[in-house]
Formats: C-alpha cells, sequence, structure tokens
C-alpha cells in the first residue's frame, strides 16, 4: 500500500513530465493531463511505483528529442482527443432519425485492437499509458 505522499509525489512528476513531453501545448496536454486526473480518481486503482517510475522515464525521453517515445505519445494523444470529441458529422446528423443502425457494432468495437496494442506496450515495457 503506497502513502498518500508517494501518490501525490507520483501524480506531480507525471503531471510535469507530462506537461514537458507536449511542450506545454494546450490541447495536448488539457487531453493528457484530462487522462491523469481519471487514472488517479479512478476506484480500485492500485499503486504501481515502478510502473509510474518507467513511464515517467518514457515522457522524459518524449520530451528530450524526437525520437519513436515522442512520436507514440503524439499518437495516443490524438487518438485520446478522437476518442473524446463527439462525432458531429453530416452523416450522423443525415442518420440521425435511423432507428437501426447498420455500423453499431463497429462503432462500438473500433478501439478493441488499438486498446489491446496499448496494453500489450504497457506490459512488453511496464509502462503505464492509456
Amino acid at each position: 500500500m503506497a502513502t498518500n505522499l508517494e501518490v501525490v509525489h507520483a501524480y506531480r512528476h507525471l503531471f510535469r513530465s507530462i506537461s514537458k513531453a507536449v511542450q506545454y501545448a494546450y490541447w495536448p496536454r488539457r487531453t493528457a493531463i484530462k487522462q491523469l486526473r481519471i487514472a488517479f480518481r479512478e476506484p480500485g486503482a492500485v499503486f504501481d511505483g515502478e510502473g509510474i517510475k518507467r513511464t515517467v522515464w518514457f515522457l522524459e525521453c518524449a520530451a528530450r528529442e524526437r525520437g519513436i517515445e515522442h512520436k507514440i505519445l503524439k499518437n495516443l494523444i490524438k487518438v485520446r482527443q478522437w476518442r473524446d470529441s463527439p462525432d458531429k458529422g453530416f452523416k450522423k446528423l443525415l442518420h440521425e432519425g435511423q432507428v437501426d443502425d447498420p455500423l453499431a457494432f463497429e462503432k462500438k468495437t473500433k478501439y478493441w485492437h488499438y486498446d489491446m496494442t496499448v496494453a500489450m506496450l504497457n506490459k512488453t515495457m511496464g509502462l503505464c499509458l492509456r
């Protein structure tokens, strides 16, 4: 069981590392910090000190140079932004009154493969990315 001080320090380290990694850009930082808050407020979450330390190292590498870590982080944030933004396209407005949506299953399951890929990356590298 982690102490309250360890949790606060982990949150602050992750917050600072995320801000540096996205170069203090407003929208990516806002998206990443929102996910950080959700992760720390999740009921029943387990504190993984080693995973947090490795995640901070990953974020520091992403901030240092525009290598593979930076590209992975950038894509994670872009996908999260697309996921959180509501669909307000023309086709949605056109099919708004349609009860039986032919793409309902695809819309519900479109991120399964992505989620599994991120889970495998976390397991392989010992990270805590979302």
